[in-house]
């Protein structure tokens, strides 16, 4: 039912009954061909730029084709208007009867209108979150959570097959300090004077726990145990254990994934799989030994002038060639993200979509450059960016949080102000920009909180049905009651409503094929102000109210309309995974 896509193939319809060939005597190409809101909604009610792109080609004046358009559109019984605007812009209205007709299909179709076929079907990994597990999640996970939340949602419900991954990064040298911690964090359990925590250890409470379990289970025996031996224990039951926290946290928030990858089976079996993925990468000729030039600007200590085992990631898009094996016979964290790609392509999936944090930046180029060689071009990598979050209270800075340590907790956010408040405010911003997330803000009941306002716009929604019970009897009534009479919704501002639920399905596929989440909150909002601008019509005009109390027929008509957008609110809502409240507490 995207009322844009099924006015492209009208539009094009209309084109080819023109006889148009380009200039060489040949088919026009009409892949170019949009229609779309238009800028002005006093314009009409689409806009579609057919004249403009096909003139040229056929060598014609963008106007005079136009004109030509237009009288053939007026044709099209669904079209009451059509006009040339600008250069060649040609403005469509449509009749009330196809808005009605648009209307009934919306309140049969309930939630499910706007799903969509477009990812036909396409196998998609979101891997996103992927934090170490060396602790809780902080905020600065939080955004990133939401995003890549949000983001699979959509995907799944315009068509694609998402997904949802969480590598658990649970090799390296954080891994040690995280165990060197939690031993520490035993030695205090077991009751050993261990003083302050030793700078570059982990500080945060959230490891105590960790340390009393590890005394219950052992005792003291670790402590009689060569040091790797009890270390190789410790870092073991101390991941698994901040996992059960982080996926904890995680839930907290509503978000849950499909797969959690670890990182150390990677390296398992003698790093097999890393070893299977650059001998595969040789093979292709992307593997050489040579040396790195040294980074621009001051050179670091560590640097060394050594030949070394390197990717030819040039080659492919990247800024520099990527070394895989370190001086000590190691290999590097690139050289794990060679293998796990390849693991994921394995796995059958069409495109790869990364969330990271902005501080990864320097990643993008060197996976994009990846995915190219590992897949010789035929699986599409995205990464996207999610800038930081400043949080404030009453516009002053939020101090760090005594149980992690030297952080905010994602936990303490989403216990203070809710879940809803988090998910949809961590969207209210395009992913690349920095947010600014105030806790008083985001609690406040008032239109300048977009969550709010939304979820009013709901409970408003709900309200309409109770008044229809309670003045007129009308409980329950089925969605066919509801379409029965949707011809008598005349007003303009009723049909604006219903223009603006049109533009549900086109803004699921674009913010899907986009990857644009935050533009899901951004339409809620708007349908939320249109909605609550016809209340507030309905307070100034009794005739204009929901619920008219001398006219059942009309009555049942105007909540065909409220269940629409309340259908389309609840759809909204549930993709950025927050609730549409029947009442405002």
């Amino acid at each position: 039912m995207n009322i844009f896509a099924d006015f492209t193939a009208r539009v094009i319809k209309a084109v080819e009954s023109l006889d148009l060939k380009d200039k060489d005597g040949g088919t026009l190409d009409l892949g170019r061909i949009a229609v779309e809101p238009p800028r002005d909604a006093s314009h009409g009610d689409l806009a579609t730029n057919a004249a403009m792109v096909l003139a040229k080609p056929a060598g014609q004046n963008p106007r005079a084709l136009a004109d030509r358009l237009v009288e053939a559109l007026r044709a099209d019984a669904d079209v009451s208007g059509a006009e040339v605007a600008g250069p060649g812009f040609v403005n469509l209205r449509l009749t009330d009867a196809f808005w009605h007709r648009h209307l009934a299909g919306l309140i049969a179709e309930g939630q499910d209108y706007g799903r969509s076929k477009v990812g036909q079907g396409i196998a998609v990994n979101v891997e996103y979150v992927s934090a170490n597990p060396t602790g809780p999640m902080h905020v600065g996970h939080t955004r990133g959570a939401v995003v890549g939340d949000t983001l699979a949602n959509l995907l799944g419900f315009a068509g694609y097959k998402v997904t949802k991954e969480y590598v658990i990064n649970d090799a390296g040298v954080q891994i040690d300090v995280l165990g060197r911690s939690a031993m520490l964090r035993y030695r205090e359990a077991l009751g050993d004077d261990i003083g302050e925590i030793p700078s570059g250890l982990y500080p945060g409470d959230y490891l105590v726990p960790v340390g009393q379990a590890l005394a219950k289970e052992f005792g003291r025996s670790l402590l009689q145990m060569p040091e790797d031996e009890a270390l190789a224990i410790v870092k073991d039951r101390t991941i698994d254990a901040m996992m059960v926290l982080i996926k904890e946290d995680l839930a907290l928030l509503n978000v849950h994934h499909d797969v959690f990858f670890s990182e150390r089976t990677l390296h398992a079996d003698n790093a097999k799989a890393i070893r299977a993925a650059i001998a595969d990468l040789t093979l292709k000729g992307h593997i050489y030994k040579g040396k790195l030039p040294p980074p621009k600007g001051e050179k670091p200590d560590d640097w060394e002038d050594r030949e070394q085992t390197l990717f030819r990631s040039t080659a492919v898009g990247d800024d520099m060639d990527r070394a895989l094996v370190k001086s000590d016979g190691a290999f590097t964290y690139f050289a794990a993200d060679v293998a796990y790609l390849k693991d994921k392509v394995e796995r059958g999936f069409d495109e790869l979509i990364y969330v990271l944090g902005a501080d990864h930046g320097g990643y993008v180029k060197r996976l994009e450059a990846l995915a190219k060689a590992v897949t010789d071009g035929r699986v599409k990598l995205t990464v996207l960016l999610c800038q930081l979050v400043k949080l404030f209270r009453d516009g002053e800075p939020v101090r760090m949080s005594k149980r992690s340590g030297d952080f905010v907790t994602l936990r303490e956010v989403v216990e203070e102000v809710g879940r809803d408040p988090v998910r949809f405010m961590m969207l209210y911003r395009k992913s690349d920009a920095p947010l600014d997330f105030d806790f008083a803000k985001v609690t406040e009941q008032s239109k300048d909180n977009p969550v709010f306002y939304v979820q009013y716009a709901s409970a408003r929604c709900h309200s309409v049905f109770r008044q229809a019970k309670e003045q007129l009897g009308i409980t329950d009534p089925s969605r066919k009651e509801l379409s029965a009479r949707l011809d008598l919704l005349k007003d303009e501002g009723e049909l604006s409503l219903v223009k603006k639920l049109a533009e549900y399905p086109r803004l699921i596929e674009q913010a899907a094929q986009s990857q644009e989440p935050h533009r899901l909150a951004f339409y809620l909002y708007d349908l939320a102000s249109s909605f609550h601008a016809q209340w507030n019509r309905g307070n100034d005009h009794v005739d204009l109210r929901f619920v008219k109390v001398n006219d059942p027929e009309l009555t049942r008509a105007r909540l065909g309309l409220v269940q629409a957008v309340l259908d389309v609110l609840s759809s909204g809502l549930a993709l950025i995974g927050a609730e549409a409240p029947t009442e405002m507490r």
